[in-house]
């Protein structure tokens, strides 16, 4: 009745739609978490893990969880200073940010949004310990009103350290 080929080319249209199909609810549970960066980008061993608990649409509110493994933390933290691209064009809430070490939050000295040097710099109360994971909660973040990849780079100050800030490492932010 039908040919040999056309049977073949009828299965293998059919096993890609399936799959195609079987994929779509995976991707839409990728909103708000890092992606797949096919060309440039950050090294593997400076890309830092984050999450946009409302999926990062462009000029909506949002909260930043942006995290810091303890192996990255090799000495003790007295300030993180985030400096971001100047083409971001998003709002940050000072009163609404967060450090979380060990699952507890942290008391905060001061939180400085520098907008001319598109620098968000935090200081904790106590110095973080080495080996702590840290995730650095920012709230009531408006995203820019377009969409874009942007690079948060993350920058830390350690006590006793000569005044100079040590890179950590990259969150790259995807706002749609």
């Amino acid at each position: 009745m039908f040919s040999k080929s056309f049977v073949r080319r009828a299965l293998s249209g059919l096993a890609i739609a399936g799959c195609l199909v079987v994929g779509l609810p995976t991707l839409s549970f990728a909103d708000g978490l890092p992606g797949f960066t096919l060309w440039g980008g950050v090294k593997g061993e400076d890309s830092l893990n984050f999450r946009l608990d409302f999926g990062g649409r462009a000029g909506s509110w949002d909260r930043y969880r942006l995290r810091i493994p303890a192996k990255k933390m090799k000495l003790a933290v007295e300030q993180f200073a985030i400096s971001y691209p100047d083409y971001y064009k998003g709002e940050f809430d000072t009163k609404n940010v967060e450090v979380i070490v060990k699952d507890k939050s942290i008391k905060l000295q001061e939180v400085r949004w520098n907008k001319d040097n598109h620098l968000l710099e935090i200081y904790p109360e106590e110095p973080i310990p080495a080996g702590s994971g840290v995730e650095i909660q920012l709230a009531n973040v408006r995203n820019p009103s377009f969409g874009g990849m942007f690079y948060f780079n993350c920058q830390v100050l350690s006590p006793g350290d000569v005044p100079l800030l040590r890179y950590l490492g990259t969150w790259v932010i995807t706002i749609s």
